[in-house]
């Protein structure tokens, strides 16, 4: 078989050379697998460390490395091997992009330091990715938890009255991903426009947690307030968060004035809507401790779903909690085409994955391959080498 090579997509004819592993990069570059860049995941002799993240697992591999790597071609190669370090520059001369979220140092000594590489390659995108930056936290390590711990996320999740908490899943991983995937599209793209050869992007776990903790981090640098934990509260909206109907907990978002005389309307108490205490969202907001009994007493009335019938008719913000297979199923019901199955290379399985969320309506996002075993590709990646000039 011959290397995987998307035929459509914005990115067709982009080449990745992915040296990054576990999470942040590998869902970065699944991004723009997906996207229809070729992409060649440069494993170590052991693998993406992820292959062996279980349980849960689909035979032996487990869903962490699946959830992030399909679409992509596997070769495996050990750097201080001359041969397939000569190999991982042949790769790297045919890419439009690489990526790798190695410690800073780390890939010195291959020449792979992004001094050397923009003199070695002055066309290629290097996008690198670490923990701390390459200053001062050049050597710490770079762990989803350990960011959470030390972006200030942990001291402002869970109850006021408990510990700090992390979050379900390692996001700020994701959100790396995510800002390394849009410095990678903006840099291919002031290439085309513009020229100028390739340029090295460099993102970090911190300061992607710092930006995408918006109102909680421009609080701590445009004001004195003091940032504490609320739990499921919102610090500046109410009611804005978890309610106990009569059989469970549902959800319910009120962002202003009209939306609570609908909350208040529809649970038989529509003069709350013009109580003093209750009138405003900064009232609403003051008084949150008084206003919690009132409602949580007209919504042990009907059961979650009654409710969630009743509001969605009149457009008000409510959901039910659900587990992350109830989810997946309510996405379906939806109409929202949450799952897709792609075939293993060898036609033996179809393995489900969870589709990527752009709906283009140029059909620019394609499912080709599912995620690859270790060095599942090598002779196709090297036969594409042999048969593809170096740019």
């Amino acid at each position: 078989m011959a290397l995987q090579q998307p035929q459509a997509g914005p990115l067709k004819g982009i080449v990745v050379a992915d040296f990054s592993r576990v999470l942040a990069g590998p869902y970065a570059t699944m991004l723009l697998a997906d996207l229809g860049a070729t992409v060649i995941k440069v494993e170590g002799p052991n693998g993406d460390d992820t292959r062996g993240w279980v349980p849960p697992k689909r035979g032996d591999v487990g869903t962490y490395y699946l959830s992030i790597n399909r679409n992509k071609n596997s070769i495996k190669l050990n750097l201080k091997d001359p041969d397939d370090l000569d190999t991982a520059y042949a790769i790297i001369d045919r890419a439009d992009v690489l990526i790798d979220n190695f410690r800073v140092g780390s890939l010195d000594k291959f020449g792979l330091d992004p001094e050397t590489v923009r003199k070695r390659w002055p066309e290629l995108i290097h996008a690198k990715i670490t923990g701390f930056g390459s200053r001062a936290g050049a050597q710490l390590p770079g762990y989803d938890m350990l960011i959470q711990a030390s972006s200030g996320f942990m001291s402002m999740t869970g109850s006021p009255d408990g510990p700090p908490q992390k979050a379900g899943y390692a996001f700020i991983d994701v959100l790396t991903g995510l800002h390394t995937t849009v410095g990678i599209l903006a840099s291919l793209l002031r290439r085309e426009r513009f020229g100028g050869g390739g340029e090295t992007i460099r993102t970090n776990l911190l300061s992607a947690a710092l930006s995408s903790m918006v109102n909680m981090t421009s609080a701590a640098v445009a004001s004195d307030a003091e940032m504490t934990r609320t739990g499921n509260d919102h610090p500046s909206i109410f009611p804005y968060g978890p309610f106990p109907a009569k059989d469970r907990e549902l959800v319910i978002c009120v962002g202003n004035n009209k939306q609570f005389a609908t909350l208040v309307n529809g649970l038989g108490s529509p003069e709350l809507a013009d109580d003093p205490r209750f009138a405003t969202n900064e009232q609403r907001n003051a008084n949150r401790e008084e206003l919690r009994p009132i409602l949580t007493e007209l919504l042990a009335s009907k059961n979650a779903d009654e409710w969630i019938d009743l509001f969605r008719a009149k457009g008000l913000p409510i959901a039910p909690i659900l587990s992350v297979r109830e989810a997946i199923g309510f996405a379906d019901d939806l109409e929202l085409e949450p799952v897709v199955e792609i075939t293993t290379k060898d036609g033996t399985d179809r393995v489900p994955f969870v589709s990527n969320p752009l709906d283009m309506s140029s059909g620019g996002i394609t499912y080709t391959k599912a995620a690859p075993g270790l060095d599942e590709d090598r002779g196709d990646v090297l036969e594409w080498i042999a048969q593809t000039p170096a740019k």
